[in-house]
């Protein structure tokens, strides 16, 4: 079964060889992997800001925290993309992770 991630991933890879010009995501390929992580950081920022803001359980501010998220994810899966990664590798780690306490796995890899 096809999830929304899959798609993005397809849509994602098949831009990636597109025309710099007429798409954002093969623009972002072609100008590199470091402007693929400033828009990371950007997003990410903005994503902490917005949170921050819908503490106060307020509606149209967690609404913001979502849509700031979705930017979020979507700029991770063009960096997962740019380096031939997957969704399904960061699924299969969070997979991995289960039943293994935060502080277990956090310990782990100091090893």
């Amino acid at each position: 079964m096809s999830t929304v991630l899959d798609e993005l991933a397809a849509v994602l890879a098949e831009r990636k060889q597109a025309d710099p010009d007429s798409s954002y995501v093969a623009s972002l390929h072609k100008k590199g992997l470091n402007k693929i992580l400033e828009k990371v950081g950007e997003e990410c920022t903005e994503t902490i800001l917005a949170a921050k803001d819908a503490e106060d359980q307020d509606d149209v501010k967690k609404q913001a925290l979502v849509y700031e998220t979705a930017d979020l994810w979507f700029h991770s899966m063009v960096m997962l993309s740019h380096l031939d990664l997957h969704p399904d590798d960061i699924l299969s780690e969070l997979q991995r992770r289960f039943n293994l306490s935060g502080l277990e796995e956090k310990s782990s890899r100091n090893k």
